[in-house]
């Protein structure tokens, strides 16, 4: 099933302390935007791509797509001041029935996934990928623990995110309507009174954060290769 995906990367990502936009941070000799780009590159469904960027990077990011061939990208719009906005900014430019929303710096999202998604959001309006919550979590006031939250519950959210355009147009517009910001796309969704399906995600799924991130970046493509060779 076909569906586009708006790629939100206007973000600095100051908790990186890389002294630039953390996309542009190299793995393994490739930009972190890179090995997320051409996930959706390379899958048949993915009719293009809308990426939200900072204006003053614009062109820095074409000439990485032009680098790497990353063809699929069909607008590059300019980001808003939280990534809500940007977001938006990104909906108003789609144009299929079908569209996922994927942080930029989440590079080890994968076609299961994706397949998954587009179904639920196809049939159901709207749907996440998560992972079950596997620490302990308690709930914390003034460095004091306040109550241990019973886990069997609780999933942790990443991206892509996918929705029926009508759907999410309508939700960001409330929200704008109304001054109100969301921890995540779904949220809006949520807050209209619709139903967010949840498919199961991987752990490997990270969003690079911090410095500590990269680390576990690294890992897992040292694994990935290693699997591939065997």
């Amino acid at each position: 099933m076909k569906y586009e995906v708006i790629i939100p990367a206007a973000g600095q990502g100051k908790r990186m302390n890389a002294g630039k936009n953390k996309q542009f941070i190299e793995l393994n000799g490739i930009p972190v935007i890179v090995h997320t780009l051409k996930v959706f590159e390379n899958d048949s469904d993915c009719m293009g791509i809308l990426l939200v960027v900072n204006p003053s990077e614009k062109e820095m990011f074409t000439e990485m797509a032009d680098r790497f061939s990353i063809s699929k990208i069909r607008a590059m719009i300019s980001g808003g001041n939280e990534r809500q906005h940007s977001v938006y900014n990104g909906l108003k430019a789609a144009s299929s029935e079908i569209v996922l929303v994927h942080d930029g710096a989440r590079p080890f999202v994968n076609k299961r996934m994706i397949t998954e998604l587009v179904s639920a959001a196809f049939h159901d309006g709207a749907a996440t990928v998560a992972v079950p919550v596997k620490d302990t979590i308690k709930r914390v006031l003034n460095n004091e623990v306040i109550e241990t939250v019973e886990r069997s519950s609780l999933w942790a959210v990443q991206t892509p995110q996918a929705f029926r355009l009508f759907d999410i147009l309508a939700a960001h517009k409330e929200a704008e309507q109304s001054h109100f910001l969301g921890t995540d796309d779904a949220s809006l969704i949520e807050r209209s009174g619709s139903k967010v399906r949840v498919i199961e995600g991987d752990y490997t799924n990270i969003k690079l954060t911090t410095p500590d991130d990269l680390l576990l970046a690294k890992a897992i493509l040292e694994s990935e290769r290693g699997e591939k060779e065997c």
